[in-house]
């Protein structure tokens, strides 16, 4: 999370060019959204695991990051692809996201809603958040992408200044129900229920295709959607100096701080 603010900062400042990042986590993360309640985790079950926990510096509820490709894409709102609003940047990002999915055989659309209130990328109204599921893979949001019904690539959004960062999670194997196991619930029913509902509303690449896909085989299908759909040519790069120095930084001040982890 502190890699993809530096870049935010970074590409935003035209430091380095607009950057398309795609990663994996190693051991497997919690991730919260910026505002969602610290106590939704159960910290026992979590530490049990050997789970490590981070706050997202963008909105949305919780996700646990493994056996899955994350992409993040920087750069400032001048850049054609980033330009406009919340919702219009989303909409143009997730084209790219389909051809993507299109590439490995995953039939899939855009989810629409005229509503940003509850189903927002930022997770929903603060009067409604004492009745939204924790989980973020229960419900798709606007231009969010779904497979036979099933939310398939969770995203989220953050702007700082003119800057614009848009990072969200493709599950491409594994049990999405496993999360339940690391949240707070107020008995076993509320938990089974939920765990449910993420079996009705989510879904992995393997669960859609029978067949396991490699990181490497989804990581070439983004980087080839994103050329395509955003008229993009694309080069490998490496982290800038300042890039390391501040994620460094940001991972001392938010990211591995508790106080930052447990501020809400």
């Amino acid at each position: 999370m502190a890699v993809d603010e530096a870049i935010l900062e970074s590409a935003g400042s035209g430091l380095v060019p607009p950057t398309l990042r795609l990663y994996a986590w190693e051991p497997a993360c919690l991730s919260l959204g910026m505002a969602q309640p610290y106590s939704d985790v159960n910290h026992a079950a979590l530490a049990e695991r050997g789970w490590h926990l981070v706050r997202r510096p963008t909105g949305g509820r919780a996700i646990l990051h493994t056996g899955e490709l994350t992409y993040s894409i920087c750069g400032p709102q001048t850049e054609p692809s980033l330009s406009g609003g919340v919702l219009e940047s989303y909409r143009v990002i997730s084209a790219a996201l389909l051809e993507a999915l299109r590439l490995l055989g995953v039939e899939a659309k855009s989810n629409e809603k005229p509503d940003p209130g509850r189903n927002s990328p930022f997770g929903g109204r603060s009067d409604e958040r004492k009745k939204i599921d924790p989980v973020c893979f229960t419900e798709p949001s606007n231009y969010e992408i779904t497979s036979s019904g099933k939310k398939l690539i969770g995203s989220a959004q953050a702007r700082r200044g003119s800057a614009v960062l848009q990072h969200g999670s493709l599950p491409l194997t594994g049990d999405l129900l496993r999360i339940v196991q690391v949240l707070n619930y107020s008995d076993d029913t509320a938990r089974q229920s939920a765990a449910r509902r993420i079996a009705e509303r989510a879904a992995t690449v393997e669960q859609l295709l029978g067949k396991k896909v490699s990181w490497e085989e989804a990581a070439l299908a983004m980087r080839s959607a994103f050329e395509k759909i955003l008229g993009l040519e694309l080069e490998v790069g490496e982290l800038s100096a300042v890039e390391m120095s501040r994620a460094a930084e940001l991972v001392e001040q938010k990211y591995d701080n508790p106080e930052w982890t447990a501020r809400i």
